[in-house]
């Protein structure tokens, strides 16, 4: 499935856009990470996340490979991309990884790769739909954008102490 929304196309990811892909979202994570490093002090900050970019991109990598995966391109050039779990037997899905470049950001780009993943969902008998973000100050334009999609929030606390 191919959709076309103003300048940006989202297709099928392909093996040899990871690069790019784990390159875009290093770059748009970048300012949760600085959160989170301001939230939980530098001594857990550190210790929960002492490489934050190599372990990132890993796990890109590894739902690149593991789960199905779109990218947007504007231009010439990937903008972003989404990965989705499938879970069929519950007709469930979830919006597992979603970024967009710093650089086509405030374009409506993240809600195109929502609303596709949305779309992509239903196509499949899916009726219920979610993805989980941070309450931190980093992910506000994630709850943001998820909640203009219709996403409701369920509130999570996750604790964390040095001993």
């Amino acid at each position: 499935m191919i959709t076309r929304m103003s300048a940006t196309t989202i297709r099928r990811f392909d093996a040899g856009d990871a690069d790019r892909v784990v390159e875009l979202s290093l770059a748009a994570w970048a300012p949760v990470f600085a959160s989170f490093r301001s939230v939980l002090g530098e001594d857990i900050y550190r210790r929960v996340f002492p490489e934050w970019g190599v372990s990132q991109a890993k796990a890109v990598r590894d739902a690149l490979t593991d789960e199905e995966s779109w990218v947007s391109v504007t231009g010439d050039r990937i903008s972003g991309f989404t990965t989705i779990k499938f879970d069929l037997a519950e007709r469930s899905g979830e919006i597992y990884m979603i970024a967009v470049d710093p650089a086509f950001q405030r374009q409506g780009i993240a809600n195109q790769l929502i609303e596709f993943s949305c779309a992509e969902m239903k196509s499949r008998g899916i009726d219920l739909a979610s993805i989980a973000t941070g309450g931190d100050p980093g992910h506000a334009p994630a709850r943001a954008a998820y909640e203009n999609a219709g996403f409701t929030p369920f509130p999570q606390v996750w604790y964390s102490k040095l001993l």
